[in-house]
């Protein structure tokens, strides 16, 4: 772990193990039975272009700390860092680096692969960003190999530039191609770490959902990846326009880009050797200029060619390839609410009484408070009626979705929601986050949900799950009910809770009638701001 304290039975030991790797010889740790290599070189890359494979090496590379992490275009003091603790780490464009957590390095033992990929949408965020994707406690407690990986953001990897000539028609891809590589050379490599390069799992949160979606759609990651689990990120589509209007704004901000940088198109390649905090100002120049312009933002993620990259499934179709590969498709029960809630009143939601509920949810809701209220008890008998008001559902109409469609195209799927309440402030609804400890057996390092034994149990509900699924492609094990597949009319939703438990539609009505959230920006978070494109009022 990142905060580990060593004893006389956890010892780090710092003159073996050497794995020899198809490029070369890399030295690792070994932590409390724990093989541990960071910071492993995966790819090389120029500006703006996609990435080729590392240059073979002699002798014996050191592999004892992490990579550096893609530059971002901002990097404030995150306004959750209570309940979702960060950790920084330096920043630099050479950023293509990986890390594995494995307990053999026997190629025959072929243990099942878990690559990780990281939150933070397509701008932010990295392998090492929060304390909850350490790898050691799930790769020990469940025998699997454990990979996470850093890989290019923002204007880094999705910069289209396509429209200043052929040796730039993938530039906007070019970090999506990163998260390629890196399964290649998992394929290529892993073996050697005691992993089976046929029995790999992609997964990931927010934004690393939305990666596991891309890869999916993505014809070149095919060979190497055999599942996937998105949690809390990327069931929906592109929205209003389309991948027409996401092209067109792209370019327009490469050439807001050009202009700031005063450089003419026909000098496109200067851009690559501007300075990075040159790059970053123009690219925040081009945001605000579009945003006041046209409303709106600009999205910094892949962008549909029909080649490489196929877009979205609700907006392009499923893949014949992937919809054969099985998916978990989840989120938590309040996500932005649970933890950006607290406009709402003075957010300690179980200190209220009844009459200071009706008045909020009359605030929120207007004359349709009672039927919400009605609507949220049938769904959630068990719950505060106070959390009506922290609840999602962007994402979880999303997940609903995404799953009946997937499973009316043929695509096993299962669906989820993490829901345990947090003792922090007298009792939290599930936060944006809130289920990755309990992935990763980490809960315990997580001071603002750690709940003794109740947190033991439910990681190993999660993590079990997730790793039956990582095993044999379905998530059903001895520690939970029977989980049945969505399908394209009904959707059985396993949920992780103090008493997880199965239900079925069980909050369908309240999905269809509860209303749309209003975006008011998130406090703090100059990060969210980039993503959303609007700044807060």
């Amino acid at each position: 772990m990142f905060m580990k304290k060593l004893t006389d039975e956890v010892v780090c030991t710092y003159h073996d193990p050497v794995v020899q790797t198809k490029y070369g010889a890399l030295r690792g740790l070994k932590t409390d039975g724990t093989y541990i290599f960071r910071g492993v070189k995966y790819a090389e890359a120029r500006r703006f272009h996609f990435p080729t494979e590392v240059e073979p090496w002699d002798g014996v590379r050191e592999a004892f700390q992490f990579g550096h992490v893609c530059c971002e275009l901002n990097t404030p003091v995150p306004h959750d860092q209570f309940t979702v603790p960060h950790f920084f780490y330096p920043q630099n464009e050479n950023c293509q680096y990986l890390n594995v957590w494995t307990q053999h390095l026997d190629e025959k033992a072929k243990r099942p692969v878990m690559v990780w990929l990281h939150g933070g949408g397509w701008f932010s965020g990295s392998s090492v960003e929060l304390l909850a994707y350490d790898g050691e406690n799930l790769s020990k407690t469940d025998d699997v190999v454990v990979v996470s990986l850093n890989h290019r953001l923002n204007v880094l990897g999705y910069l289209d530039l396509s429209a200043y000539g052929e040796e730039y028609r993938d530039s906007g891809n070019a970090g999506l191609a990163d998260l390629v590589m890196a399964l290649k050379w998992v394929h290529e490599n892993i073996a050697f770490f005691g992993g089976d390069p046929e029995n790999v799992t992609i997964f990931g949160q927010s934004g690393g959902g939305g990666k596991v979606v891309a890869l999916m759609q993505t014809p070149a990651a095919d060979a190497y990846y055999q599942r996937g689990i998105i949690q809390s990120g990327g069931p929906t589509g592109m929205g209003p326009g389309g991948a027409a209007e996401h092209r067109r704004r792209s370019r327009r901000c490469a050439e807001l880009i050009l202009q700031y940088l005063q450089i003419p198109p026909e000098n496109v390649r200067e851009i690559e050797t501007v300075d990075w905090y040159d790059l970053a100002q123009a690219a925040m120049n081009a945001i605000w200029t579009i945003q006041n312009e046209e409303g709106g933002r600009v999205g910094w993620e892949p962008h549909p060619d029909g080649s490489y990259y196929f877009g979205h499934p609700l907006d392009f179709g499923w893949r014949k390839e992937s919809l054969g590969k099985p998916m978990l498709v989840g989120s938590v029960l309040g996500e932005f609410s649970g933890n950006f809630g607290t406009d709402i009143g003075d957010g300690i939601k179980n200190k209220w009484s009844a009459g200071q509920i009706a008045q909020y949810a009359a605030e929120k809701f207007g004359d349709k408070a009672e039927r919400m209220a009605a609507l949220f008890a049938k769904a959630y008998p068990d719950r505060s009626p106070a959390d009506v008001l922290f609840l999602d559902t962007r994402l979880r109409r999303g997940c609903l979705n995404f799953c009946r469609e997937r499973a009316r195209a043929g695509g096993k799927t299962w669906n989820w929601m993490f829901n345990l309440e947090s003792p922090f402030n007298y009792g939290t609804v599930a936060w944006h986050n809130a289920e990755e400890p309990y992935v990763f057996r980490n809960a315990a390092y997580i001071e603002a949900q750690y709940i003794p034994v109740v947190s033991e149990r439910l990681e190993d509900q999660m993590a079990g799950a997730w790793v039956a699924f990582a095993k044999t492609g379905d998530p059903n094990f001895e520690k939970i009910p029977f989980w049945p597949q969505a399908t394209a009319d009904s959707v059985p939703t396993m949920c992780f809770d103090e008493t997880t438990d199965l239900r079925v539609d069980h909050d369908r009505e309240l999905m269809e009638e509860y209303p749309d959230p209003v975006f008011k920006g998130f406090p703090g978070s100059g990060k969210m701001y980039a993503m959303f494109g609007v700044k807060p009022e």
